[in-house]
């Protein structure tokens, strides 16, 4: 039997960057009342609170919920009626330039410092815990992030030298037009296993649903802890992951 979940953000709960709908969140809120459930996104905290929680209804079990923003280098519980922190893993000043200036010297090594014609917002953010590139920057619309690099071959290179030069840091390609740099292990993998702890419950009574849990999907990584997968195409289906756990639950 199920006794938690942990959930993608992106093209699982909501569409990209999209908020998550009233329905789905309803939905989420009776799981709520049955289980612990976590959410993982490479996305900062801020885009969790306009993405996901503006969605849950007003009366959400919400001490049952646990968000790990940029890539679970952070974690927020709810106490006292506030989101506060259970852990947080920042970059060091030093951290940070190194990994900009890495970024800089990669996207010129790639030809990818000139931006496209259009951009939508800033290409390069910083998260605290997580440096992200977007291609076509933070807000572009998902159908033009989709089209950009489907096959994620245009960013391979680009992961390569970042690799090449920040072996001490994670590196990973998104679903989509972006690269997520974190510190080494500060992945969604550290994060179903800080779940785990905080729960003392077993990876194996977890599930993991998400989008990208396929060869080079940025949730596959969670794959290295053993905790059983549920690969979605979207929300319409995750909320049918939803319905099928609280049936059996």
């Amino acid at each position: 039997m199920i006794k938690a979940l942990i959930f993608d953000l992106d093209g699982t709960l909501a569409e990209s960057k999209s908020p998550m709908t009233a329905e789905m969140g309803a939905t989420l809120a009776r799981l709520l009342e049955r289980m612990p459930v976590a959410v993982m996104s490479g996305g900062s905290y801020a885009q969790f609170q306009k993405q996901m929680l503006v969605a849950l209804p007003p009366n959400a079990n919400l001490a049952n919920l646990y968000l790990f923003p940029t890539s679970a280098a952070q974690c927020y519980t709810w106490k006292d009626g506030a989101w506060q922190f259970l852990y947080n893993n920042p970059f060091t000043p030093e951290e940070k330039s190194k990994v900009l200036e890495a970024l800089a010297e990669s996207l010129r090594e790639t030809g990818l410092d000139v931006p496209p014609p259009q951009l939508w917002g800033e290409q390069t953010e910083d998260r605290g815990t997580q440096i992200t590139w977007s291609a076509l920057g933070q807000q572009a619309p998902i159908e033009m992030k989709r089209a950009w690099d489907p096959d994620r071959k245009k960013r391979a290179p680009l992961q390569a030298a970042l690799l090449a030069r920040l072996p001490e840091f994670s590196v990973r390609v998104n679903a989509t037009n972006s690269i997520d740099i974190t510190r080494a292990g500060m992945t969604k993998a550290y994060g179903v296993r800080k779940f785990s702890e905080m729960l003392a419950l077993p990876i194996p009574d977890m599930v993991y649903v998400g989008d990208a849990l396929f060869p080079g999907g940025n949730d596959e990584i969670v794959k290295e802890t053993g905790i059983p997968t549920r690969q979605i195409s979207g929300p319409a289906e995750t909320a049918e992951v939803i319905e099928e756990t609280l049936a059996n639950a």
